[in-house]
């Protein structure tokens, strides 16, 4: 395997792995919400807000390990 391949390798692991825990997360976090609003319908606004605030908080590591794909794809 030379350089140039590894560094494929390398940064498909980078994003699909760093991929994985936001989007379980997020997942989990849209579903617990949507079943608070089925519950009290009068709370959706405040439930709404924070799910968005938590979903942007949870997407950083997604967006991280995006930065570090692209650095090893172009860096190195």
């Amino acid at each position: 395997m030379d350089a140039s391949a590894a560094k494929l390798l390398a940064a498909g692991l980078c994003m699909g792995l760093g991929a994985i825990g936001p989007a379980i997360g997020e997942g989990n976090a849209v579903g617990k919400a949507l079943e608070a609003m089925a519950r009290q319908p009068e709370m959706a606004g405040t439930l709404r807000t924070n799910m968005i605030l938590g979903c942007a908080i949870t997407e950083t590591t997604g967006i991280y390990s995006l930065v570090i794909s692209l650095l090893l794809l172009f860096m190195f």
